[in-house]
């Protein structure tokens, strides 16, 4: 069969995407190697192709190079030291001049290759349910992916083919090396929204299965759309598209306010009908691993330890590519290089932190790295809000009794430290005190410095830099056979890679309602944002203590809530809820404020022991047509088009 993403008939690999222990209702899978037309009109087919489906998500969703194209770039993530010139990383960041991705570099290429093979699954499964005989129930969770992949593409890169070969939204049956690009308008009011409606009128209220589709999570999907194609319709910075649109008429006659509207009345529809799904009462208990598939996390790329079958990726080493959920490795530090002394008068270096298969630390990868405006401006409240210490890991702790050293260790000051004990700290703020950096009795392997008192190294918010930095805990990995020791911290994660959460309706609604959506009485722009920060002000843990810290700064955080919200208030409140997550380059494109909000950033160099920060544009490397990603070269090398014609097929800013 000939190379092209329009040709393939289905998608093969049918995978398990839910094993959860104790649970008595799960996804089960039968491998198969391809799915037929034939084999579409049993029921066994229809089913293997939902799994398929399903399973099908850890393809971008957990991926570190699909995290990467959605977070390097943006206020949120630059390159790190590993992913320094040459790297996609490096391309994607647009903080060099004249660097910018190329169809043959963009690693948004993923998401083409990723979502047309399974739309075509869809197509398929939805032709054929009915002959079949299958529940309408479970050809809206077709419907769904078929959407929900749409919908990722469309944010992407534009307006791409809803004819794949054999007719518009139809099955593909035949080799086809032809491609005709659709539109934006018409990818969603053609196919987006109407099997978005579907689904939420045919899909159950409860899951069939643990992770399976609701009425609810078809909903998000929908608020989401309607509310970014109104952003599209009233284009307000006159940011171009393609294919053309110059009018951007809506082909049913509604206009963006319409659209943001309908987002509106379904967010608020599914915050008043939560049905199993409900925010957790901190933002720990979102996000620590011990608490995994709870009721705010409603769609997730799952994985399981128990198999590797299942998980679809070793659990002992992982590859860094397929289905592994290896997200978190990116913006993840060379923390076992961290030292400290086995002599209380004289430095012979130990490793104190070594890798490990726990939350706060993992596999360092260090592609991706934070700047310093994510630490002192977005995270600035990190006493109130709990966000802060429930994303990222600040203190690096001795883990001498699992790596089976059993000496007397010594820290900074030549002082002693245990097992447990901090040996590298990221500081909150600038001390009040200026931080030793230079000092060389006490040998730093990572460039930190010293105060007077303290056994362990410290590093300030001004001294962050593209090779030594907070990790992402929230991302980090979590299994229950490590025993006593260091377990395998060189696997991927085999924790589910969440995708949606129950919080994202108050930030949908509160978006709409500040673009113009008349709203009800108690469910504003500020009473929404405040429900999700009343929550972030509620602590029940310390990471950065690794203690039980109770306290309730519910009211402060609401107090310093401004009386008016604006749509930069609620990106920034969106950056707190879901750093690193994998939404900000679409948030930022969907505003289109990317170029606003990420127009400069400061951040340390690639050198150990570099504080110095230093400042980086990306205002005049961020142009309009840089908010469509380019089709990838290998689409347009496999088509039997002209020249011409590929050229033309090519977003303008790539040609």
């Amino acid at each position: 069969m000939k190379r092209n993403a329009f040709k393939i008939l289905s998608i093969g690999m049918v995978l398990l995407t839910s094993v959860l222990a104790g649970c008595n209702k799960l996804l089960q899978e039968t491998p198969r190697a391809i799915f037929t037309p034939e084999y579409f009109k049993t029921t066994n087919g229809v089913m293997g192709g939902l799994t398929a489906l399903y399973a099908h998500t850890r393809n971008l969703y957990g991926n570190l190079y699909y995290m990467s194209s959605c977070e390097c770039g943006t206020d949120e993530s630059t390159w790190g030291q590993s992913g320094g010139s040459g790297s996609s990383f490096y391309v994607n960041d647009f903080s060099v001049p004249g660097v910018t991705p190329v169809p043959t570099n963009s690693d948004a290429s993923m998401v083409w290759g990723n979502t047309f093979p399974y739309i075509n699954t869809a197509s398929g499964v939805i032709e054929n349910g009915t002959v079949a005989g299958v529940a309408a129930s479970l050809i809206a969770e077709a419907r769904f992916f078929r959407a929900f992949d749409y919908f990722e593409l469309v944010q992407t890169f534009g307006g791409v083919p809803l004819d794949l070969g054999a007719g518009r939204l139809k099955f593909n049956t035949s080799a086809v090396r032809t491609s005709k690009r659709d539109s934006v308008s018409i990818v969603y009011t053609k196919a987006i929204f109407p099997d978005l409606v579907q689904a939420v009128n045919d899909l159950p209220t409860s899951p069939r299965v643990t992770g399976a589709l609701t009425k609810n999570v078809a909903r998000l999907y929908l608020a989401k759309a309607y509310l970014t194609y109104g952003w599209w319709l009233e284009n307000p910075n006159n940011i171009p598209t393609y294919p053309d649109d110059a009018t951007r008429v809506d082909p049913d006659g509604h206009n963006a306010q319409w659209y943001f509207q309908q987002a509106y009345t379904v967010a608020l529809t599914a915050i008043q009908n939560p049905a199993p799904y409900s925010l957790q009462p901190t933002y720990y208990d979102v996000n620590v691993a011990t608490n995994d598939r709870n009721s705010e996390c409603m769609l997730y790329a799952d994985h399981t330890q128990a198999s590797e079958l299942y998980n679809n990726s070793s659990l002992t080493y992982g590859s860094g590519g397929g289905q592994d959920n290896f997200a978190g490795w990116t913006q993840t530090w060379n923390y076992p290089s961290i030292t400290s002394t086995s002599s209380a008068s004289s430095w012979k270096s130990v490793n104190s932190v070594q890798r490990i298969a726990t939350q706060p630390y993992g596999r360092p990868w260090v592609r991706n790295a934070p700047p310093i405006e994510v630490f002192t401006q977005t995270f600035a409240d990190k006493t109130n809000d709990s966000r802060y210490d429930g994303t990222f890991t600040s203190v690096y702790r001795c883990n001498q009794a699992e790596a089976g050293i059993t000496a007397q260790l010594y820290n900074a000051n030549f002082l002693p430290i245990y097992e447990g004990s901090p040996v590298l700290t990221f500081l909150n703020d600038e001390p009040s005190s200026p931080i030793d950096y230079s000092n060389s009795t006490f040998k730093s392997s990572v460039g930190a410095g010293i105060l007077p008192g303290r056994a362990d190294f410290v590093i300030s918010p001004s001294g962050i830099s593209r090779v030594v930095y907070p990790g992402i805990w929230k991302l980090g990995p979590y299994r229950t056979d490590n025993g006593n020791g260091l377990g395998n911290p060189n696997a991927a994660s085999t924790r589910p890679f969440v995708i949606a959460k129950f919080s994202e309706f108050y930030f949908i609604a509160a978006e709409a309602a500040v673009k113009g959506a008349t709203t009800s009485a108690g469910y504003g722009a500020r009473d929404l944002i405040n429900v999700i920060r009343a929550r972030a002000g509620k602590w029940k843990f310390s990471n950065a203590n690794n203690t039980t810290y109770i306290a309730d700064n519910s009211a402060n955080m609401v107090a310093a809530t401004p009386a008016t919200i604006t749509i930069e208030y609620i990106l920034a409140e969106r950056s707190r809820e879901y750093y690193y997550e994998g939404y900000r380059w679409k948030d930022l494109v969907r505003t289109q404020r990317w170029a606003q909000v990420a127009a400069q950033y400061t951040i340390c160099g690639t050198a150990i022991g570099d504080h110095k920060p230093v400042t980086f544009y990306r205002s005049g490397n961020i142009q309009p047509q840089y908010y469509l990603r380019p089709i990838p070269q290998g689409q347009l090398d496999g088509m039997e088009m002209s020249d011409s014609a590929k050229r033309m097929y090519q977003n303008p800013a790539y040609r």
